[in-house]
């Protein structure tokens, strides 16, 4: 029998000092944003890092960290994602299941526990002299594993559908409105998923069909949102209790509607924020008790190098996490100085953030978006 060379024999602690045991959970606290550094430690680290039993441990401990899944325009359907406590951006696998000869759009995306989820839109083809190929709506849903940094495919919709409202109450998703079609009327079908069970069921059709309409969690109903919300003499909220399992309308002024900046957040299940955008981005919140809208400051404008005058922008993704919110990317006008009426187009990868609670707003600016950026597509936080 051959003796083993030294190198497989010798034993390298993980942290010296400390018991493999604990090192391991030490390391598993650390946030994800920083296992790039981790693994570039020592050849000891990288394994461990890598090691199967290391996402294993994670899931069963449920220390996900916090995650900001973002999704730009012409990133060809790729995914970024925001650790703030490392504050560091790292690009996702490409979603296997996706045609990236195809353009995905009108799809919602949102967490449940430590689960985030691409559901439903529609797939359209990326060359626009193509304009006989029909836009095809499509039920299925995508999840990214946190702790194994994969994507799977879960149960489809029983819909295939687009635009539509999509939320998440009491730790399961809830789906209705939408188009089934490109360019049809709305539909009025509604479901919700339950992410422990893999399973789709289907709830009480809405009173009134909704299109191009989003979701909202609020005081644990769930609200649709329609696409002429806060104009006169157009439809009403639609609110679906799941206690119950009844829809009802009311009528209601929100400060908003989808030709404008159209965002919604809610922190901490009863305080909403918006984003108003009318000539001027502004923070806009709920009065609690009695349902009004107020100000609750601006979102600054745009200081680009080399050019003198602040720049309003547009097209930003929104999401709120813990007691920030976050303006995501966007682009703005850039005009030419001298007045001749031409513009560029400028994307941007500026990421800002302010507690709303503190007034006056106070914003500050996180890393830049890495590897993205322009016209937000797709935004949702992950909380641990």
């Amino acid at each position: 029998m051959t003796q083993p060379n030294s190198e497989s024999t010798h034993h390298e602690p993980i942290i010296p000092g400390l018991p493999d045991d604990l090192a391991f959970r030490c390391l598993a606290k650390l946030s994800h944003g920083y296992h790039g550094l981790l693994e570039c430690v020592c050849k000891t680290w990288r394994n461990t890092i890598r090691n199967p039993d290391y996402s294993s441990l994670k899931s069963r401990e449920n220390w996900s960290g916090n995650w900001l899944f973002v999704q730009t325009e012409g990133t060809h359907n790729h995914w970024i994602a925001y650790d703030p406590d490392a504050d560091r951006w790292h690009p996702l696998p490409e979603i296997p299941y996706q045609n990236p000869g195809l353009h995905h759009y009108g799809f919602s995306c949102v967490t449940v526990g430590s689960r985030f989820l691409v559901i439903g839109g529609f797939y359209a083809p990326r060359d626009v002299e193509i304009v006989h190929q029909r836009h095809l709506a499509t039920n299925d849903v995508v999840m990214f594993d946190v702790f194994k940094k994969e994507w799977s495919r879960v149960s489809g919709m029983r819909t295939a559908r687009g635009n539509f409202a999509c939320s998440v109450v009491c730790g399961k998703v809830y789906v209705a409105g939408g188009r089934e079609v490109h360019g049809t009327t709305g539909v009025d079908l509604a479901e919700v998923y339950d992410p422990l069970e893999d399973r789709w069921e289907e709830l009480p059709p809405m009173p009134v069909p909704q299109m191009d309409c989003i979701g909202m969690s609020y005081k644990g109903c769930f609200h649709v949102l329609s696409d002429h919300v806060g104009l006169p003499d157009q439809n009403p909220t639609v609110i679906f209790s799941p206690s119950d399992k009844t829809w009802h309308t009311v009528e209601d002024i929100w400060p908003f509607s989808r030709a404008m900046q159209f965002a919604v957040t809610v922190v901490g299940d009863d305080r909403v924020y918006t984003v108003v955008d009318w000539g001027e981005s502004s923070i806009r919140t709920r009065d609690r008790d009695q349902g009004e809208w107020y100000n609750v400051g601006p979102v600054p404008p745009v200081l680009l190098p080399g050019h003198s005058r602040p720049l309003e922008a547009f097209a930003y993704g929104f999401a709120a996490h813990r007691q920030n919110l976050y303006v995501v990317g966007g682009k703005v006008l850039k005009w030419e100085e001298l007045g001749a009426g031409r513009f560029d187009i400028v994307k941007l990868d500026v990421v800002r953030v302010c507690d709303p609670t503190v007034v006056p707003l106070k914003w500050r600016e996180t890393r830049p978006m890495r590897g993205a950026c322009g016209a937000v597509t797709g935004c949702a936080f992950l909380e641990e």
